[in-house]
């Protein structure tokens, strides 16, 4: 199911941004403006966020569902069957459902991670043992978090744009973090050399690590096999990646909260870890 996902994302991606064109071609050189104007309706919008979202990276997190774009896909087929019944091009009313029906997969299908609940993230169990590469390439094990409350975050890689945006939302509240005497570590298992290039980008005492093997991620329960949108491992990422993961757990290395999003653009706020810490009594110095 996971490799059709990985496939499916790519190709929904590219079609809607090719219909979005031809649509726009189309009204160009004075084709239907009703049948057209429908199937930039069910493309573009999330062809243009999406853009967005990969250029500027600086979303962290979107709606579950994305219910405008619901709304105007819905529009678009609308106004293109409208134009069908009245001469249009029928082939405008099937791109502008497509988009929508391709849309409508992304939204409830694609983006949702279905049963997730690792039972080696239960509140109160300690870290399973597990060992990490540092930016700088040594070796950390997770004993090595106990001393001070930590906060660890596996993101799927700098490809990302939305855990790209989620680390600097955390940076910025590095400070209120610190002050409530916890460390972030910051866990992926992508290629260590973009986690090299990652640390040098923060100008902030986070703790940057390669889960090399992904083995962290499995022994966990967070591994996602064909994570990856098909194609990225041209990049030199693995198809396997990790399920986006927060983990607070106190001095003692045990864990106090973790969450286990069922929907990889709907990621917790820094105020959420922060309000994690001072219930437990990690309150600012």
């Amino acid at each position: 199911m996971n490799l059709l996902k990985s496939i499916y994302v790519m190709v929904f991606i590219t079609a809607a941004n090719i219909l979005s064109v031809y649509a726009a071609v189309q009204l160009f050189r004075g084709g239907d403006v009703l049948a057209w104007s429908g199937v930039l309706l069910a493309n573009a919008p999330f062809a243009l966020r999406l853009g967005w979202i990969m250029a500027m990276k600086d979303t962290p997190r979107t709606s579950a569902r994305f219910p405008l774009f619901i709304a105007l896909g819905a529009l678009g087929v609308a106004s293109s069957g409208y134009a069908a019944l009245n001469g249009g091009p029928v082939s405008a009313l099937w791109l502008a459902a497509a988009g929508l029906a391709g849309f409508l997969l992304y939204s409830f299908w694609y983006s949702s991670f279905a049963g997730r609940g690792s039972d080696m993230l239960k509140p109160g169990r300690e870290l399973v043992p597990f060992v990490l590469k540092s930016a700088a390439g040594k070796k950390v094990r997770s004993s090595d978090f106990r001393g001070r409350p930590t906060i660890l975050l596996f993101y799927r890689g700098n490809w990302c744009p939305l855990c790209m945006a989620q680390i600097r939302e955390i940076a910025d509240a590095y400070q209120q973090i610190t002050a409530c005497g916890a460390r972030v570590a910051l866990i992926s298992p992508q290629p260590h050399k973009n986690t090299e290039a990652l640390a040098k980008r923060f100008d902030v005492d986070f703790e940057f690590y390669t889960d090399e093997g992904n083995r962290a991620a499995r022994a966990l329960g967070i591994a996602s096999a064909w994570g990856v949108p098909f194609g990225m491992q041209l990049l030199g990422y693995k198809s396997e990646t990790v399920l986006p993961t927060v983990i607070v757990t106190d001095p003692d290395g045990k864990i106090l909260w973790a969450d286990e999003t069922d929907n990889y653009r709907v990621r917790p706020e820094p105020q959420t870890f922060l309000d994690v810490l001072r219930d437990h009594g990690f309150a600012p110095a």
